[in-house]
């Protein structure tokens, strides 16, 4: 009797173990089932043709992940031909950020405190003369291209019009002053001491025919007062800025093959340490590539040539 009583108790506990067991089976299967429906109702639920929430999340994350490189430069054409390597960096993993400023100074004294990585609007004696006058420490990390000086019309369209009062606006930082009177001087209107060369200013002037006079201005300055002057001597990026082309408006520039512009080559320039840094690299290295050397003679009409070496 006792083992037939505990045989049922035994048959009994196993029916109970079982249909529990068999219950718990049924839950999980809908709860495995209610998971699996619910992955595939949101598998895709972006509208045709925009980035999926999985695609945008991928895109952020990537875009987390590239390494920064800051640059200050003047707009016309630094700005412009970063913005065309800016893509071509960010398909190797850089985001070059570009910050545009109008004067000659504030590039260089970002970089010196090290706000602002490198900057892409001077030229090798400018950067030389900086560094001089402001106690800065900034240095070459590459040539990129010069920008032929040019002599541009004002009231007058030919130099052949000059007259005895005409008013020539130049730039007044050391450099380009120098440049823009050895321009003058190569086409006669003015003579220099001898062998003055890059430090020549107004005061260095020996002959003077015409009786010109020579108005100085900060160099964004210039472009501005054409409807006042006779001519105006301009950077080729402030020529740009003004609506010039070389090739058609300047009454005369320098030569391609002429010591001045193998001398003004723009440059990338860094605070002394950081040039062997691999972003300004990799920044160097784009803007020296084919593709931004096409760009750059599609583009500007002569002013701006990238510089071979």
């Amino acid at each position: 009797m006792k083992k037939k009583l505990l045989k049922a108790v035994v048959v009994g506990t196993l029916v109970v173990v079982s249909l529990v067991g068999c219950k718990k089976a049924d839950k999980n299967d809908t709860q495995t089932s209610t998971e699996v429906k619910t992955e595939v109702e949101t598998e895709d639920t972006s509208v045709a043709g925009e980035p999926s929430e999985k695609e945008k999340a991928s895109t952020t994350k990537e875009d987390s992940e590239k390494k920064v490189i800051t640059i200050a430069a003047s707009s016309t054409p630094h700005a412009e031909i970063l913005e065309q390597a800016k893509t071509i960096l960010a398909e190797e993993g850089w985001d070059l950020q570009i910050t545009e400023f109008s004067d000659y100074v504030q590039p260089n004294l970002v970089v010196e405190s090290g706000d602002i990585d490198a900057n892409y609007f001077q030229h090798i004696p400018y950067l030389d003369s900086f560094n001089a006058e402001q106690g800065t420490h900034l240095v070459n990390a590459g040539g990129i291209h010069y920008e032929p000086f040019g002599i541009y019309p004002g009231t007058k369209n030919d130099l052949s019009e000059i007259a005895k009062g005409d008013v020539i606006a130049v730039p007044n930082d050391t450099t380009n002053e120098a440049r823009a009177l050895l321009l003058l001087q190569d086409n006669n209107i003015i003579t220099l001491k001898d062998g003055i060369g890059l430090e020549a200013t107004v005061n260095d002037i020996v002959d003077n025919p015409y009786g010109v006079k020579i108005q100085e201005l900060e160099a964004a300055q210039v472009s501005r007062v054409v409807p006042e002057v006779a001519f105006v001597v301009l950077n080729g990026n402030y020529a740009l800025e003004a609506g010039f082309s070389v090739g058609k408006d300047a009454v005369a520039y320098e030569s391609s093959e002429s010591e001045a512009a193998k001398t003004y080559v723009n440059v990338i320039a860094v605070k002394e340490g950081n040039e062997n840094n691999e972003g300004i690299k990799k920044l160097v290295e784009v803007l020296k590539s084919d593709e931004i050397k096409k760009f750059i003679k599609d583009t500007y009409d002569g002013a701006v040539v990238p510089f071979e070496n």
